[in-house]
């Protein structure tokens, strides 16, 4: 058989194929509340959270996607409606709503949930600047949901994904103090680790002074083209500087990937045997693998 990267691609497609059929996750002892951030636009934080998410609960795990960015693209890939007249984030952050109110079921999936953004929530950063405690917010909203959801006798999340908008404002602020632990992905590119080392120094801050429980727990490369010597060197480059946090699953270009949205599904019930969905679900386990800090 002759050896071309197509080849070998479609190889590792059928094995990684073998691997993921039919696995069920184990669920975590607690919630794991991850938050994907990348003040960086364009590295795959949507596409990440969303896919993830899809990969997770297909392992049979409940997860909850927590959509902070006022473009609600998260909120688009999981056909999840966000227009102005439906409650969302907004009502959460700035009119203190019950997060049950506006949690809506992902179709698809019968334990993925979707927390919307609808525009209105560009309106927020402005808002939240006079309010008390206002870097709190989410996390009390988060607080009381899994309380509400406990009353009920609804069963316990396992993860709790929340998609930040590509800044250091107020919603992404709000985002890292709610969560455990901080997913990043990194697109392999030449400017990647520079934004990467601002990105650091922006969540040590915050971990002195609103979240000391904070920890970077995983880096994800997106948009990995195996094609190109860039690509391997940026990536050898994040492994060496960051080895305990780079998840060894990559995520490649991928066509897929990038029309899923379009049709409001994530890559992983679009097209789940390509590259693109294998390669998230094989995220998703190393994930779930690893020990919550």
């Amino acid at each position: 058989m002759e050896d071309t990267p197509l080849m070998r691609q479609l190889t590792r497609d059928h094995a990684r194929r073998q691997e993921l059929e039919g696995l069920v996750f184990q669920s975590p002892e607690r919630t794991r509340i991850i938050t994907i951030a990348n003040q960086k636009g364009g590295v795959g934080k949507t596409s990440t959270t969303v896919n993830l998410a899809a990969a997770l609960a297909l392992g049979g795990l409940n997860v909850l996607v927590v959509d902070a960015d006022p473009q609600g693209n998260a909120s688009t890939a999981l056909s999840i409606e966000h227009h102005s007249e439906v409650a969302s984030m907004y009502d959460v952050l700035v009119d203190s709503m019950p997060m049950a109110e506006i949690v809506q079921d992902v179709p698809d999936f019968e334990t993925l949930q979707c927390a919307p953004a609808t525009i209105e929530l560009s309106g927020a950063e402005i808002e939240l600047v006079s309010m008390v405690a206002r870097e709190n917010r989410l996390r009390n909203a988060l607080q009381e949901y899994q309380a509400a959801r406990e009353e009920s006798g609804r069963p316990r999340l396992d993860f709790i994904l929340v998609d930040c908008p590509p800044s250091l404002g107020l919603l992404t602020v709000n985002a890292l103090v709610a969560a455990q632990e901080v997913l990043i992905p990194i697109q392999a590119e030449y400017y990647a680790l520079e934004g990467l080392s601002m990105l650091l120094r922006n969540i040590d801050l915050l971990r002195q002074h609103l979240n000391p429980s904070l920890v970077v727990s995983s880096i994800l490369l997106t948009m990995y083209d195996a094609r190109t010597r860039l690509a391997a060197q940026v990536a050898q480059d994040v492994r060496d500087h960051f080895p305990d946090q780079t998840l060894e699953t990559t995520i490649p270009r991928s066509v897929r990937i990038s029309e899923a949205p379009s049709y409001g599904q994530t890559v992983v019930s679009y097209d789940p045997h390509s590259t693109g969905a294998l390669a998230y679900r094989a995220a998703a386990k190393e994930l779930t693998t690893r020990p919550a800090p």
